[in-house]
């Protein structure tokens, strides 16, 4: 019952709860608890080793964390994972899983990946996301917290239950950026933004919409990797690439280096 209600407080504290309503947390409020919750996911997680993807993620993050223009502290990190995913949680954090690798192909498919995930974050959704859930559901989300604080589980993600395990504000943060989905309007504009900022980075922006080619096919016919769960159709999605490609090749052709399709994943 203590853990319980200790935990209940952090919350209650953390999004400044009062009869007057939900206070939206502070870019440096959601950086911060980001921050923690990503050096669980560290701690909780095996490492990828490869070393050629593991530069591969490094360079190809930098240079789409200098093309949206935030000062983040951005990290990035390889999860060593079957799962076909990616992310960027406010603040800059990021890591890809081991499982999307082969299914990219290209460098220029990573930075597609990784422009989209970075927009997120730069276009604060992450922090939106968070705000709407404390306005619509505090309660559970705070009964949904103590829960797991108690060695029971709500989430249905594996990040979401590593950082439940550890209870107070990193399972409320799991709760929300894990197991609650961007909108379908989110997915858009990140993928618009996304792919200026990979074509500001040297990357061929054309690889864009072949890469979701690629991604749709490793579906199966089945559900879609959890990377596309919520995501705009296939048809929609490519439509919409292309139809941004003038602007996209414009900030390709201003790029300072350019670096094509890069180097094929192995």
């Amino acid at each position: 019952m203590k853990k319980i209600l200790i935990v209940t407080s952090l919350i209650l504290s953390l999004v400044g709860c009062s009869s007057m309503g939900v206070k939206e947390p502070s870019d440096a409020e959601i950086n911060a608890e980001a921050a923690k919750a990503y050096q669980e996911v560290k701690s909780k997680s095996k490492m990828s080793t490869n070393k050629d993807w593991n530069d591969m993620v490094q360079r190809v993050a930098n240079r789409i964390a200098s093309a949206s223009g935030e000062k983040f502290n951005w990290e990035y990190v390889v999860i060593e994972s079957p799962e076909v995913n990616a992310w960027c949680m406010p603040g800059g954090k990021i890591a890809v899983y081991t499982g999307i690798m082969p299914i990219l192909k290209t460098e220029a498919a990573l930075a597609t990946v990784l422009g989209h995930e970075v927009a997120h974050a730069t276009l604060r959704h992450g922090k939106q996301r968070y705000a709407r859930a404390m306005k619509e559901n505090l309660i559970g989300l705070v009964a949904g917290v103590a829960v797991a604080a108690g060695g029971q589980f709500l989430c249905k993600t594996d990040t979401c239950k590593t950082l439940a395990q550890v209870g107070g504000v990193a399972a409320g943060f799991a709760l929300t950026f894990f197991d609650r989905k961007f909108s379908r309007g989110d997915e858009t504009a990140a993928d618009k933004e996304g792919q200026i900022y990979m074509a500001k980075a040297g990357y061929d922006p054309a690889e864009a919409p072949r890469l979701w080619d690629r991604m749709s096919a490793a579906s199966g016919g089945k559900a879609p990797p959890e990377f596309l769960s919520t995501h705009p159709s296939d048809a929609n999605r490519k439509a919409n690439l292309n139809a941004w490609m003038p602007d996209a090749e414009r900030a390709y052709a201003s790029a300072p280096k350019k670096y094509g399709l890069g180097e094929p994943i192995k």
